[in-house]
């Protein structure tokens, strides 16, 4: 399982938004990009970036410093926000990206999706971001009328490489998981599942390890990485002592802080 720290650009700042409100954010990097590099010397496996600004301009607004943190670390990275058309697809394809993670656009259109399946197979990425079991889209701003599992079933005819599911009144609350609702999700696709919101403490990274037989592949940790809650190396070598894996040689450089 991996314990994937978020990344959230907004303005060109690393923040975090509190239940997805674009009202109540908090800076915690004025460099995402040296945010990006420090993770990966702290043992990170793979990084979550998300455009936010993207997200609620509903097209991608931080291309270029993205493309550049694709570039400047070793370890995979998944993008998403504002990714709306083939295009935008298919230039962070071109730039890198291990996964393209597709939200609003695919609760509109399910044969954008397929096609983007069709054409960059095991590379596209659907968020779930669920609100008392709803779909939100649109930077979380606005709730479709599907329920999220319902809605994965339908997605994952298409080929989807793997799903994010958000409990969206969990995230940057530093409340714990939603464990019922991300075991009903999990166990209700066949597809891997990577689960975040209020992820808080090395419980919660024990509790979510006992999904991975169901599906589980990793965790996306946001506000409690940078608080230090939640000691991202620590966090993944028990995740794959768990799992009864190890920890890659080639991904145990000497820790530096963040911030």
């Amino acid at each position: 399982m991996l314990i994937i720290p978020a990344i959230d650009i907004r303005e060109g700042k690393c923040v975090r938004l509190f239940q997805g409100s674009p009202d109540k954010v908090h800076v915690y990097s004025e460099n995402p990009l040296e945010t990006a590099v420090l993770w990966e010397q702290n043992g990170a496996l793979s990084l979550h970036v998300i455009d936010l600004d993207g997200a609620f301009e509903g097209v991608p607004k931080n291309f270029s410093l993205i493309e550049t943190i694709i570039s400047s670390v070793s370890i995979p990275v998944q993008v998403g926000g504002g990714i709306r058309s083939p295009v935008s697809v298919q230039n962070y394809i071109a730039a890198g990206a291990h996964h393209v993670i597709l939200g609003s656009i695919a609760s509109r259109n399910f044969g954008f999706v397929r096609e983007l399946c069709e054409t960059y197979p095991e590379r596209i990425t659907v968020s779930m971001d669920a609100r008392n079991g709803k779909i939100a889209v649109d930077g979380w701003q606005r709730e479709m009328p599907f329920e999220a599992v319902e809605l994965a079933r339908e997605f994952e005819a298409s080929g989807v490489a793997s799903f994010i599911y958000t409990d969206i009144l969990r995230d940057g609350t530093l409340h714990g998981p939603n464990l019922e609702a991300i075991c009903r999700f999990v166990e209700s696709v066949s597809t891997p599942v990577y689960a975040a919101g209020g992820i808080c403490s090395l419980d919660d990274i024990v509790n979510l390890a006992k999904l991975c037989d169901q599906g589980l592949e990793g965790v996306i940790v946001g506000k409690a990485a940078y608080t230090g809650d939640v000691n991202i190396r620590e966090a993944q070598e028990l995740a794959l002592r768990i799992t009864g894996k190890t920890y890659p040689s080639s991904r145990t450089p000497p820790s530096r802080e963040i911030g």
